[in-house]
């Protein structure tokens, strides 16, 4: 059984060069032990999702100029995370604050061509039951 993601958990997108925390808010009102627990809503840019360093995908378009400007050597610029969507699948048997908890093998995808995974969930003992 997937565990569940709370404040904390370490993610890591394959066109980033270093892994980031995930920030939850505490507006879901619910804790794992005593930090906030996720759920899939928790996506949005820079506020959940901080950079991860470096980003080497050159469907971003910072990356793709500075690229094209040092003749096509890859380049990469910052990442500014573009995840518009929620993370799939979440456990949606279990609710928090209206929709699916974040669990462990939930994905996120970046508009930039990165497929965000949860490395380690930030929590060891509460899991999901499916």
């Amino acid at each position: 059984m997937p565990k569940c993601v709370c404040m904390g958990a370490t993610m890591q997108c394959p066109f980033g060069d270093i892994p980031a925390p995930l920030t939850v808010t505490p507006q879901n009102r619910v804790l794992e032990g005593a930090v906030p627990a996720a759920n899939i809503l928790d996506h949005k840019p820079l506020m959940n999702i901080p950079t991860f360093g470096l980003c080497k995908s050159l469907a971003n378009p910072a990356t793709a100029a500075a690229t094209a400007a040092a003749w096509g050597v890859l380049t990469p610029m910052p990442c500014i995370p573009a995840t518009v969507a929620p993370w799939v699948p979440g456990d949606p048997t279990v609710l928090l604050a209206g929709s699916p908890i974040l669990t462990q093998d939930s994905k996120l995808m970046c508009m930039w061509g990165g497929v965000i995974q949860i490395n380690q969930p930030g929590q060891i003992k509460v899991e999901a039951v499916r």
